[in-house]
């Protein structure tokens, strides 16, 4: 059975006609210079299949667990048929409305309270669709329309994981010189000028706010100075203005010099500093106090990527005390919401005397990762409870429309992928400029390079450029 590559498989809908050029009215009355019509899918057998395969494969490759499936009404209903048929898997049917007689179900199979069911769609473009499908944690889709349904459905705890993105789709069609860069800037513009987690379209076609982003409206110096800022967040904010950088280096080393030599050469290039001390072979508290000066010499906070997870008490004295004594030198450290706000509570009693800042684990960049739906949300729910000590999250889109919070997403390189271990790289212009983050955590983009410095400037500058275009297009 022949495989396919998404870049092959966005030339063949190219070829049947499921992606157009033109001038084409949309339902709202906007026109639009692209029209996505995947519904043609239905008399291309074996293109249908190609696209069931790459959907499962996603899937897979996220390592989502589920026990049923369930196709969005109607393109996405074949596609959720194939898959069921070809992996043994039960699958169920929503309606678009309700019959009037019989049993009146909006959903048809058999299926008990709490069981999985993974939702499959064909295009988004604001989520809405999926939001009334169930409440559910994740969804796949084979086009993503990047007009804010990512953005929209990550502010309810749903990840979607998109087989084709619409500036994937662009990139790849003008690489293969079906469309010109002309018609390829229209589009970029029309999907920026309308995104729908942003604004609407009230009045006879004026652009009005639906519900203001003020994270994308105001700059970092501007978000600095909101009252509810948490005091290391508006340092960290007003910083990140003056060095015009959004970098994070994850400074993954074993040596305690290299570490030293890292922070002294990249400290002009970044914001934060992230350490994993633990895995250093010779830490000291001396190294701990150099690793300070050289942070207040180039302007940049220290992050302990600690990840507590245990009761209250035992996190208190975990960061405090112990060989490390991280509370006395690290600016920032992470933990986990799954004990509860108790782990809060616990980090707090030992950073907020001294100043120290907690970003709340909310999403993970790994494959498979069981960091969402309803524990981003309690993330969420859970720094709201505690700004006085908590002061953003790590995630992997935003996660809250609140302008006191920061966002850093890690597994960031200039180049999508993966590694062997499940790591999955995004690149800076899709995480700052699309998923709406702030900082980008970037580790064996630098580490590896040949050239840190030289490496760490291309990623500030891309990071910086993300940021300046995302404001710029509002």
């Amino acid at each position: 059975m022949e495989d396919v590559s998404v870049e092959s498989l966005i030339l063949k809908l190219h070829d049947v006609d499921a992606v157009k050029f033109g001038e084409y009215t949309l339902k709202s009355g906007l026109v639009t210079p692209i029209y996505i019509d995947l519904r043609v899918l239905v008399s291309h057998p074996g293109l249908m299949n190609q696209v069931s395969r790459l959907i499962y494969r996603r899937v897979k490759e996220e390592g989502l667990q589920f026990g049923l499936v369930c196709g969005v009404p109607y393109t996405a209903l074949p596609l959720a048929t194939i898959i069921c048929s070809t992996q043994q898997l039960p699958m169920l049917i929503r309606r678009k409305e309700a019959k009037d007689y019989g049993t009146k179900k909006m959903v048809e199979g058999s299926f008990r309270e709490g069981d999985t069911c993974l939702i499959i769609e064909d295009t988004v473009t604001s989520g809405s669709s999926i939001l009334e499908t169930a409440d559910v944690t994740d969804a796949v889709v084979l086009m993503d329309r990047e007009q804010g349904g990512t953005e929209m459905l990550a502010s309810r705890g749903i990840r979607l994981l998109p087989v084709i993105s619409m500036f994937k789709l662009l990139d790849v069609l003008q690489g293969a010189e079906r469309i010109d860069g002309t018609t390829a800037q229209s589009v970029r513009r029309f999907i920026q000028d309308n995104n729908t987690f942003r604004t609407k379209k009230e009045n006879g076609g004026a652009t009005k706010r639906a519900c203001p982003d003020l994270k994308r409206e105001q700059s970092y110096a501007e978000r600095a100075q909101l009252p509810n800022v948490h005091p290391l967040a508006r340092k960290l904010l007003t910083l990140m203005e003056e060095k015009r950088s959004n970098l994070c280096v994850s400074a993954d080393v074993t040596s305690g010099e290299e570490l030293l030599q890292l922070a002294e050469s990249l400290g002009p290039k970044i914001c934060v500093l992230k350490t994993h001390v633990d895995i250093l072979k010779d830490f000291t508290l001396d190294l701990s106090q150099k690793l300070q000066a050289v942070a207040d010499q180039h302007h940049f906070l220290i992050f302990e990527d600690r990840k507590f997870a245990d009761i209250g008490n035992t996190v208190k004295h975990q960061y405090e005390g112990g060989a490390y004594q991280i509370s006395s030198w690290s600016h920032i450290v992470n933990a986990h919401a799954v004990p509860g706000p108790g782990v809060v509570r616990g980090l707090s009693a030992a950073g907020q005397p001294l100043g120290r800042g907690c970003l709340l684990i909310a999403q993970m960049s790994s494959s498979g990762s069981l960091a969402t739906g309803g524990y981003t949300t309690a993330a969420v729910q859970m720094a709201e409870e505690h700004p006085d000590f908590v002061m953003g999250f790590i995630c992997c889109s935003k996660v809250t429309q609140n302008p006191q919070f920061i966002h850093m997403t890690p597994g960031v390189q200039l180049e999508t992928g993966g590694d062997a271990l499940g790591q999955q790289y995004a690149t800076p212009e899709e995480v700052i400029g699309r998923r709406g983050s702030d900082i980008i955590i970037v580790g064996r983009g630098i580490l590896e390079a040949s050239d840190r410095l030289k490496a760490a400037e291309s990623y500030r500058r891309a990071g910086w450029d993300a940021y300046t275009k995302a404001r710029s297009s509002q």
